[in-house]
């Protein structure tokens, strides 16, 4: 009898997942990928092995292939399932919308928790489940543009989903506020009222700060010195410090969830998150196993043309080949960005971190400035500042007031023309 049921619910998932790999093919025809070429390889070098997950199959990194109904039903036998992404990679929020339809046929009782919001916004997530909200207001209650700040159309399907089929979304995250304080004065410098609930996080394993040793150079940071740095290095620990964090807030909300139920069985818990939140299992796995919660499953996106050297046993449980993000040249882009995490304190914009590569890296901007005015405009709020750079026309100059050290100097962000 056991085998005549595992056979009927394989074929169920199979026809399942083959109809929502026909619908979602329908919707992504106008995606195509570009064609692979070797280009800047020096004569004599050797190119990057890539290609290794082909495109829309699974692959177990040091195994091989999977089929996909093989994947879905293992998946669902778990108790916390978490989904990578890259934030700005719309095939990345594609797969996961499959990967969230493909479970939840199979185990309807389904809890979706998010990086994307703080856990004070959770009482507008619970609203907009129960359909008391529309899309413009959902994402301004949420403050969608300043706590998270990409564009809502990638993840407003997921949120969608999750509505029409009545599925609870929880908020994982916590305020950057509470990280620069954890990072500033270790977390038992912030007074337990000031901690929103968060337990001391685990001690990362030494393979974690290997892997973000690297990562940690390649910022930008204001105390970051010069010269070689060593994992004692303060500003590092209080980087790594940070990082752990986030990860310890999203498994303690993961965990809530899967316990609060009346229910006898537990739902199942899934979990949409940075891919640097999973990857080897340095962070949220990590963490939710300090819990007490060890059945967990991580998922990935594997970007086509990705090096193969990355996936190694371990990476994750299973990822799946997508197409990696294509950035239209001639495409008019949805909104201006100049580039900065920031919040609303010291009497303006106060910078919290300038993105690499961005306007306001180029601007001059550095973190701890605070931006008193735009374009001659005091800012009020968070509003003010994200209306006034979305309105702002390409190849044209935006003159900032900044406070930096109790200067007051100016700056001019310059913003780029649009290809032609």
């Amino acid at each position: 009898m056991k085998k005549n049921t595992d056979f009927a619910r394989k074929r169920f998932v199979t026809r399942v997942v083959s109809a929502l790999l026909l619908v979602l093919g329908m919707v992504c025809l106008s995606v195509t990928a570009a064609p692979m070429t070797d280009v800047n390889v020096k004569p004599g070098s050797k190119p990057v092995q890539t290609h290794c997950v082909p495109l829309g199959k699974w692959m177990l990194p040091g195994s091989g292939q999977a089929d996909y109904a093989d994947i879905i039903a293992r998946a669902v036998k778990h108790s916390v399932v978490l989904l990578g992404e890259t934030h700005v990679n719309a095939d990345h929020h594609r797969w996961q919308l499959q990967m969230l339809a493909a479970m939840h046929a199979v185990r309807p009782d389904m809890v979706i928790g998010f990086e994307m919001f703080p856990r004070r916004v959770q009482a507008v997530l619970d609203r907009w489940i129960a359909g008391e909200l529309d899309e413009k207001a959902f994402l301004a209650a949420s403050e969608w543009n300043r706590v998270w700040n990409t564009d809502p159309q990638l993840y407003l399907p997921l949120f969608h989903f999750a509505r029409m089929n009545h599925i609870p979304m929880v908020a994982l995250n916590i305020e950057p506020k509470l990280r620069r304080q954890v990072a500033e004065k270790g977390f038992y410098g912030v007074p337990l009222e000031e901690r929103e609930g968060l337990t001391r996080p685990a001690p990362p394993s030494q393979a974690y700060l290997d892997f973000l040793l690297p990562i940690y150079k390649q910022h930008d940071r204001k105390d970051k010195r010069e010269g070689e740095i060593d994992y004692d290095d303060p500003d590092f620990r209080r980087f790594y410090a940070g990082q752990q964090l986030w990860d310890r807030a999203m498994a303690q909300m993961l965990q809530a969830a899967l316990n609060n139920t009346e229910k006898g069985n537990k739902p199942l818990v899934v979990g949409i998150m940075g891919s640097g939140h999973i990857v080897h299992g340095f962070g949220v796995p990590h963490q939710l196993n300090d819990l007490g919660v060890r059945d967990v499953m991580s998922l990935l996106p594997w970007d086509t043309g990705k090096s193969c050297k990355q996936l190694v046993a371990g990476v994750a449980d299973a990822v799946f080949g997508v197409l990696p993000e294509r950035i239209d040249p001639f495409a008019e882009p949805k909104y201006q960005r100049l580039g900065i995490r920031f919040e609303m304190a010291r009497g303006g914009a106060l910078v919290l971190q300038v993105e690499r590569n961005s306007i306001a890296e180029a601007s001059g901007l550095k973190d701890a400035d605070v931006i008193l005015e735009m374009a001659g405009l005091p800012l009020g709020d968070t509003d003010d500042v994200i209306a006034i750079v979305k309105r702002h026309a390409p190849g044209t100059w935006l003159p900032l007031k900044v406070k930096r050290n109790d200067q007051e100097i100016e700056i001019i962000a310059k913003f780029p023309t649009l290809s032609s």
